[in-house]
């Protein structure tokens, strides 16, 4: 039995899971909330229950002290070697990084000079990295990064119609994220199915506060609806996703503002928030939209049809498609957008049954019997998909 510490740390937060690997059972998870913050929350699963302390927790470092010795006070483990591996979310690897590491510091010095390609997930990312390795030295430590899945793409596929020197001095080019959910998700298709990967072609929509739907080929992803950041491609939470780029200046102008202040409106003010000005959150938009709220249910809408957009240019792109998957926050818990979403595809033989489609947060077949395409919906697993990685490199 290996004990194995999934880890996704963010600017003021840090979420764990403990798995025992290989049978991939969680022993607990939990987070830590409001790091740098008066009166930090810490809450940890235990036994089906959940406990919870507020204290101050004034950085990582304090933070993953915390946790592992919660861990040891609860006798979830006796002592700090039971964790024998630590694998870390790690958002951005660009062509450098491109797939799971152990991590040494020539990692920790390949991700400190690629920063500037995502500062608000990579500067977290190190800190939490660092903080388990101060705390826990004699622990492996591994980098599994949400880019890797989408090394696969073609040239045609990850390219911008730019000018080429944009790629090869400056790194310019579609990433794609989400990258262990899409992987984990379509893997989970093809053991349904019956088929083996490399013959299985799904679309995977990972609908969350940061969405993005992805094309994976023969287990492969061939496409993906983020591009050089997360900001790129269909509208979510409050981030604008794909807009005339010429908007920027246009907004710069009139609104007397910086390049940098206009991007933080794109990626913080706009999407969900931005169209119906009410809420970042789906729930929400759904009952004022019943209400008759027209700006929130416009704000549905829109995103819906950009997602069929993607789906049914990459059923093109992959010459069919034997799945479509719905997972992530809104995907696995969203009946009404999973129907709106499956509707506008009839043309490719996609049939929902609303029968089937009337659950949440489970596994299921919602499609129905004649449906050209088979529709899921599959809970995501990305701290899985971080302890296999993990493992595999111990």
């Amino acid at each position: 039995m290996t004990k194995i510490m999934a880890v996704n740390a963010g600017s003021s937060s840090l979420k764990f899971q403990l798995l025992e690997m290989p049978e991939e059972k969680v022993i607990t998870s939990g987070l830590v909330e409001r790091i740098g913050m008066k009166d930090s929350v810490f809450t940890i699963k235990v036994n089906g229950e959940k406990l919870q302390l507020i204290k101050d927790v004034d950085n990582h470092s304090e933070a993953v002290k915390l946790v592992v010795d919660k861990l040891i006070e609860l006798e979830i483990i006796a002592n700090f070697e039971e964790i024998q591996g630590v694998g870390h979310r790690v958002v951005q690897g660009a062509s450098v990084l491109t797939h799971s590491v152990v991590i040494t510091q020539n990692e920790i010095d390949i991700l400190e000079s690629i920063v500037d390609l995502a500062p608000l997930h990579l500067v977290p990312n190190l800190t939490g990295i660092k903080a388990f390795m101060e705390i826990l030295p004699n622990v492996k430590q591994v980098a599994v990064f949400d880019t890797a899945f989408h090394q696969t793409m073609a040239e045609e596929a990850f390219l911008y119609a730019v000018p080429y020197d944009w790629y090869e001095r400056y790194s310019v080019r579609k990433y794609g994220f989400h990258g262990t959910s899409h992987q984990y998700v379509s893997e989970r298709v093809a053991e349904i199915l019956g088929k083996p990967l490399s013959e299985t072609n799904t679309i995977v929509c990972h609908l969350g506060n940061g969405a993005s739907i992805c094309a994976v080929k023969g287990g492969k992803s061939i496409d993906t609806s983020m591009g050089f950041t997360p900001l790129e491609g269909i509208p979510m939470g409050t981030r604008s996703g794909n807009i005339d780029p010429a908007i920027i200046e246009y907004m710069m102008v009139k609104k007397n503002k910086s390049a940098k202040e206009i991007i933080n409106i794109l990626n913080k003010l706009s999407g969900y928030l931005g169209v119906s000005g009410i809420s970042s959150d789906s729930r929400d938009l759904v009952s004022a939209a019943e209400k008759g709220d027209q700006r929130a249910a416009m704000a549905i809408e829109v995103q819906a049809k950009r997602i069929v957009d993607y789906i049914a240019s990459y059923y093109v792109y992959m010459g069919g498609a034997d799945a479509i998957v719905f997972t992530a926050g809104i995907g696995e818990n969203a009946p009404g957008t999973r129907a709106n979403i499956i509707n506008r595809l009839t043309v490719l033989g996609a049939k929902i049954d609303p029968v089937r489609n009337d659950c949440r947060g489970i596994e299921r077949l919602i499609s129905t019997d004649d449906s050209k395409i088979k529709v899921f919906v599959i809970p995501t697993n990305e701290e899985v998909m971080i302890a296999r990685d993990t493992m595999s490199l111990l």
